[in-house]
């Protein structure tokens, strides 16, 4: 099985809810896209940063689910950390695009860059997942 076809074999209601599509898995990246819709945003049409935030989140634990040693039984965040930078309007995809910090076998580390379809930096989040 792939990463990426691990990370789609198991349910995440709420990223579904959120209409997450994962695109992309490897070890070392993991990406996925959101479609802006009104119902995700705030005032002025623009993306709310909590779903900014439960993008990343949901893209970092996929990202440490795929780099699980042999014998955890999973992963759950400890701490988030969230730069936003510019916004996002409905109407418009943007992705998510995790990478490794640090990978232990207690702890992994990602960094999650959220871009526009023009590669423009709307949100950097780092988190932590403790490995259960």
């Amino acid at each position: 099985m792939t990463p990426l076809e691990r990370i789609r074999s198991f349910p995440l209601p709420f990223a579904e809810l959120m209409g997450i599509a994962f695109v992309e898995a490897d070890k070392d990246r993991v990406v996925a896209t959101l479609d802006v819709r009104d119902d995700l945003c705030t005032v002025g049409h623009s993306i709310h940063g909590g779903a900014l935030m439960a993008l990343a989140d949901t893209v970092g634990a996929a990202a440490t689910v795929v780099n699980l040693p042999a014998d955890a039984k999973g992963t759950t965040t400890i701490e988030s950390k969230t730069n936003f930078v510019s916004g996002a309007l409905a109407g418009t995809t943007i992705k998510a695009i995790a990478t490794p910090v640090h990978r232990g076998r207690r702890t992994q580390v990602w960094q999650t860059r959220i871009e526009s379809a023009d590669n423009k930096l709307i949100a950097l989040v780092t988190q932590t997942q403790m490995v259960l």
